[in-house]
């Protein structure tokens, strides 16, 4: 049986937008796995068949309809017979702008109006179906995040629908390694602090990270946080060390550095005293929860221990700065040094001092 191949998703979005397309994915219309077996492909994944191509490695997947059974990312019974159509299988995905595809002449076929949503800057679920799986109120949020520098925002309709899934408890059947590859992708993303922004509009950080959640309205002394709000705070430090192109370890230490300050009592606001200490095994929990990398948990526990300390790097004795390089396992691991000054240099620019910039 003949089958036909198409380019689908984030390789098709990108071109249109200008942008380099990160990975090319295909789909494999009309074809069954032997199919693609018989030309040499490999065979990855359990839940359906993907298949990697024997010279390029590029993933190509067979089309696919998904119906919702039951919770979380298992809860999902999947039909890829060879008559299932492109149509079918564009319907199923979750933006509007990444439900395209592009024929071997270059056509693009877009049912669901994915282009008249790059034209105006939105990002919008392709259908109810959305709320089926919890994942994707993360996954917009990081796409919001990586493309707000294009002027992208999240449709109305689809706030709705993330608000929905926030309060409904799905969130709570999410694997914490689904969750983490969303996560990192938005600290890797042009702008991270829109990546928490989308969150806490409709109510998920509240759900995923609650303890970044009680930042927000948390006032610190205005002579050092003209921005006042300790939630905010954090969003800029992730956004600058983003424009400096810092990487996603250092974005995520600033995340979560300052959430000691969320448990300080009412009573001693603006200060924040101990709030380092304080913070750490807040830090700890969500590393835990969210199950993220070694290289992601040490640095976010050495920032959120010590960048009041490195911030008064300069006025140090020398002894003093050996303790703190000591404290800070510098010694042992110095492959982290760059990162963890530049997550301290990035809350200083951030917060103006009459310290040293360094």
């Amino acid at each position: 049986m003949a089958y036909r191949v198409y380019l689908v998703g984030g390789a098709v979005r990108d071109a249109l937008l200008g942008l380099e397309p990160r990975e090319n994915d295909w789909v494999v219309v009309g074809g069954r796995p032997e199919d693609l077996l018989d030309r040499g492909f490999r065979q990855v994944g359990a839940s359906f068949p993907v298949f990697l191509h024997p010279e390029s490695g590029e993933e190509y997947a067979l089309a696919r309809r998904e119906r919702k059974e039951g919770h979380g990312y298992h809860g999902f019974t999947v039909d890829f017979a060879p008559d299932v159509t492109l149509e079918e299988d564009l319907l199923r995905r979750d933006l509007t702008i990444n439900a395209m595809a592009q024929d071997e002449h270059g056509r693009i076929i877009d049912p669901l109006g994915g282009r008249k949503d790059l034209k105006r800057r939105v990002l919008r679920h392709v259908s109810p179906a959305f709320r089926e799986d919890p994942l994707r109120v993360l996954r917009v949020a990081r796409f919001a995040a990586r493309l707000a520098p294009l002027g992208f925002t999240v449709h109305p309709s689809t706030m709705a629908l993330m608000r929905d899934i926030s309060a409904s408890g799905e969130l709570g059947h999410l694997a914490a390694e689904r969750s983490w590859a969303e996560v990192e992708g938005g600290m890797a993303s042009a702008r991270p602090g829109v990546f928490i922004e989308v969150l806490r509009a409709c109510g998920a950080l509240q759900r995923l990270l609650p303890e970044v959640d009680v930042l927000f309205g948390v006032p610190q002394p205005e002579k050092y946080h003209p921005e006042i709000d300790t939630g905010l705070h954090v969003q800029m430090a992730m956004d600058f060390a983003a424009e400096r192109g810092w990487g996603p370890e250092v974005v995520f230490s600033l995340l979560l550095h300052d959430l000691g300050k969320g448990i300080t009592p009412s009573e001693e606001w603006p200060s924040h005293l101990r709030h380092e200490q304080r913070g750490v095994p807040l830090a700890r929990r969500v590393c835990e929860r969210l199950k993220a990398p070694n290289r992601y948990r040490r640095l976010a526990l050495m920032v959120t221990a010590l960048h009041l300390r490195c911030h008064r790097l300069t006025e140090m004795k020398p002894a003093t700065r050996l303790k703190l390089i000591e404290e800070a396992d510098l010694l042992r691991r110095p492959e982290l040094l760059d990162d963890f000054v530049r997550a301290c240099d990035c809350l200083l620019y951030t917060s103006p001092s009459p310290r040293d910039k360094f």
